[in-house]
């Protein structure tokens, strides 16, 4: 961990809880063309995919899809943000952080990435924020990470990746970056963090590696 340049996030389930803010999202979408409000199943897939996966998962056939999509695209995401709960130590541990390391987002949301950062007043807190619009595949493929890698000029061990789902690890597993997860015990990484502010520990190599966490 000694040589760590760059600390990267997935922006949902690890910046903010979005539990409730994506709920509503896709439940208004589904209960405008009268179908119900998502199952447990449907919500699980949402957390880590795409609004363009999503909505493709959520409707059967491509008549629905683009007609969702259209939809969608005339919505306004900002009503939704409100439900959105920044996680707790978020903002010191990034003052902290920086400007020793850099600091960056790698997330499947696209366009409504900007509004989230300026409703919550994050602009400037982060070095970089690669969206799905960044990339040609979203994650789980590893354009993303390599994006950053690339962008700060860095090999995949000077940074770390902090993510909450399968998606992640399978990201940084084949970018070959480290894991850090996030209130999931159940994905297979480098370390396990319950809190943010957990992650200074790893960075002065007081943290504990995932594998005796759990012995």
């Amino acid at each position: 961990m000694n040589d760590i340049k760059v600390v990267a996030f997935d922006c949902d389930g690890v910046l903010f809880n979005t539990e409730k803010a994506n709920k509503a999202y896709y439940n208004q979408i589904l209960n405008h063309f009268g179908k119900p409000s998502m199952t447990p199943e449907q919500f699980a897939y949402a957390h880590m995919h795409t609004a363009d996966e999503s909505l493709a998962y959520l409707f059967a056939d491509a008549k629905s899809i683009t007609a969702a999509q259209s939809y969608r695209k005339r919505m306004r995401y900002l009503k939704f943000i409100k439900y959105m709960i920044i996680e707790p130590d978020l903002k010191s541990l990034l003052d902290r952080l920086r400007p020793k390391y850099k600091t960056a987002i790698a997330t499947n949301r696209s366009d409504t990435m900007d509004s989230v950062l300026i409703e919550h007043q994050l602009e400037g807190y982060f070095d970089l924020v690669v969206s799905v619009l960044e990339v040609a595949h979203p994650k789980p493929h590893p354009d993303s990470l390599f994006k950053i890698l690339e962008y700060f000029k860095i090999k995949p061990h000077q940074a770390i990746y902090v993510g909450d789902s399968s998606v992640d690890e399978q990201a940084a597993r084949s970018a070959g970056i480290p894991l850090v997860a996030y209130q999931n015990r159940s994905l297979s990484a480098d370390f396990h963090i319950e809190s943010l502010k957990e992650i200074e520990a790893i960075l002065e190599g007081d943290g504990q590696m995932a594998t005796s966490m759990q012995t």
